[in-house]
Protein backbone atom coordinates (compact mmCIF):
# COMPACT_ATOMS: atom_id res chain seq x y z
CA UNK A 1 0.00 0.00 0.00
CA UNK A 2 1.52 3.20 -0.82
CA UNK A 3 0.21 6.25 1.40
CA UNK A 4 0.60 10.43 0.82
CA UNK A 5 -1.11 12.88 3.07
CA UNK A 6 -2.20 16.43 1.83
CA UNK A 7 -3.06 19.51 3.55
CA UNK A 8 -6.17 21.03 3.06
CA UNK A 9 -6.91 24.67 4.10
CA UNK A 10 -10.67 25.15 4.92
CA UNK A 11 -10.73 28.67 6.14
CA UNK A 12 -13.02 30.03 8.70
CA UNK A 13 -16.35 28.95 7.42
CA UNK A 14 -18.18 25.69 6.68
CA UNK A 15 -16.91 24.47 3.39
CA UNK A 16 -17.11 21.50 1.21
CA UNK A 17 -13.56 21.39 -0.40
CA UNK A 18 -12.98 19.53 -4.03
CA UNK A 19 -10.17 17.52 -3.50
CA UNK A 20 -10.93 15.07 -6.90
CA UNK A 21 -7.92 16.89 -8.61
CA UNK A 22 -5.32 15.73 -5.79
CA UNK A 23 -6.96 12.82 -5.40
CA UNK A 24 -6.34 11.74 -9.61
CA UNK A 25 -2.89 13.18 -9.45
CA UNK A 26 -2.14 10.71 -6.89
CA UNK A 27 -3.62 7.67 -8.33
CA UNK A 28 -2.39 8.47 -11.95
CA UNK A 29 1.27 8.47 -9.93
CA UNK A 30 0.66 4.75 -8.37
CA UNK A 31 -1.00 3.84 -12.25
CA UNK A 32 -2.67 0.42 -12.57
CA UNK A 33 -5.91 -1.01 -11.04
CA UNK A 34 -6.67 -0.73 -7.21
CA UNK A 35 -8.60 1.24 -4.85
CA UNK A 36 -8.02 4.45 -3.67
CA UNK A 37 -8.92 5.09 0.09
CA UNK A 38 -9.38 8.50 1.13
CA UNK A 39 -9.47 9.35 4.90
CA UNK A 40 -9.79 12.63 7.19
CA UNK A 41 -7.85 11.91 10.32
CA UNK A 42 -10.66 13.89 12.30
CA UNK A 43 -13.58 14.16 14.50
CA UNK A 44 -15.16 16.83 12.91
CA UNK A 45 -14.85 16.38 9.29
CA UNK A 46 -16.07 13.82 6.52
CA UNK A 47 -15.33 12.44 2.69
CA UNK A 48 -18.00 12.95 0.05
CA UNK A 49 -18.58 11.58 -3.18
CA UNK A 50 -20.91 14.37 -4.17
CA UNK A 51 -21.68 16.17 -7.66
CA UNK A 52 -20.16 19.57 -6.93
CA UNK A 53 -21.03 22.82 -8.23
CA UNK A 54 -24.31 23.09 -9.75
CA UNK A 55 -25.29 23.73 -5.89
CA UNK A 56 -25.17 20.18 -4.75
CA UNK A 57 -22.34 21.74 -2.07
CA UNK A 58 -24.77 24.17 -0.81
CA UNK A 59 -27.11 21.83 -0.43
CA UNK A 60 -25.38 19.45 1.52
CA UNK A 61 -24.05 22.11 3.64
CA UNK A 62 -27.99 23.66 4.11
CA UNK A 63 -29.09 19.83 5.00
CA UNK A 64 -26.38 20.07 8.08
CA UNK A 65 -27.78 22.49 9.12
CA UNK A 66 -31.17 21.52 8.94
CA UNK A 67 -30.17 18.13 10.74
CA UNK A 68 -27.40 19.34 13.01
CA UNK A 69 -28.18 23.21 13.62
CA UNK A 70 -25.51 25.22 15.50
CA UNK A 71 -26.81 26.63 18.18
CA UNK A 72 -26.35 25.81 21.99
CA UNK A 73 -28.06 22.31 22.43
CA UNK A 74 -24.70 20.24 22.16
CA UNK A 75 -23.47 18.69 25.35
CA UNK A 76 -19.99 18.65 23.53
CA UNK A 77 -19.69 22.90 23.68
CA UNK A 78 -16.26 23.91 23.74
CA UNK A 79 -15.16 26.21 20.77
CA UNK A 80 -17.84 28.39 18.87
CA UNK A 81 -21.18 27.91 18.91
CA UNK A 82 -22.82 24.95 18.19
CA UNK A 83 -19.01 23.38 18.03
CA UNK A 84 -20.76 19.61 19.11
CA UNK A 85 -22.64 19.29 15.90
CA UNK A 86 -18.92 19.10 14.35
CA UNK A 87 -18.44 15.97 16.18
CA UNK A 88 -21.62 14.35 15.46
CA UNK A 89 -21.88 15.14 11.94
CA UNK A 90 -18.96 12.13 10.62
CA UNK A 91 -21.77 10.01 11.28
CA UNK A 92 -23.67 11.19 8.98
CA UNK A 93 -21.04 12.23 6.01
CA UNK A 94 -18.23 9.52 7.57
CA UNK A 95 -14.56 10.48 7.37
CA UNK A 96 -13.89 7.95 4.57
CA UNK A 97 -14.61 6.71 0.80
CA UNK A 98 -12.85 3.73 -1.35
CA UNK A 99 -12.95 4.43 -4.84
CA UNK A 100 -11.93 2.01 -7.81
CA UNK A 101 -9.00 2.73 -9.95
CA UNK A 102 -8.77 1.15 -13.23
CA UNK A 103 -5.45 2.11 -15.46
CA UNK A 104 -4.41 4.75 -13.11
CA UNK A 105 -7.89 6.77 -13.36
CA UNK A 106 -10.48 7.05 -10.35
CA UNK A 107 -14.00 4.97 -12.06
CA UNK A 108 -16.05 7.96 -10.73
CA UNK A 109 -19.46 8.44 -12.17
CA UNK A 110 -19.53 11.51 -14.52
CA UNK A 111 -20.69 13.80 -12.14
CA UNK A 112 -19.24 12.46 -9.27
CA UNK A 113 -16.20 14.36 -7.14
CA UNK A 114 -14.74 13.70 -4.12
CA UNK A 115 -14.66 16.32 -1.31
CA UNK A 116 -13.80 17.27 1.81
CA UNK A 117 -17.17 17.90 4.37
CA UNK A 118 -15.73 20.60 7.39
CA UNK A 119 -18.43 22.32 9.65
CA UNK A 120 -15.91 23.12 11.77
CA UNK A 121 -14.53 26.59 11.89
CA UNK A 122 -12.52 26.29 14.91
CA UNK A 123 -9.88 24.56 12.80
CA UNK A 124 -8.98 25.90 9.37
CA UNK A 125 -6.29 23.19 8.35
CA UNK A 126 -7.13 19.58 7.90
CA UNK A 127 -4.99 16.51 6.71
CA UNK A 128 -6.65 13.77 4.38
CA UNK A 129 -4.59 10.52 3.86
CA UNK A 130 -4.41 9.26 0.54
CA UNK A 131 -3.97 5.29 0.34
CA UNK A 132 -3.83 3.37 -2.71
CA UNK A 133 -3.90 -0.57 -2.72
CA UNK A 134 -2.69 -2.06 -5.70
CA UNK A 135 -5.17 -4.54 -7.36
Amino acid sequence: MRSQIITVTTGAHETVHDITGQCADFVRAQGGDGLLHVFVPHATAGIAVIELGAGSDDDLLAAMEDLLPADDRWRHAHGTRGHGRSHVMPALVPPYATIPVLDGRMALGTWQSVALVDLNVDNPQRQVRLSFLSG
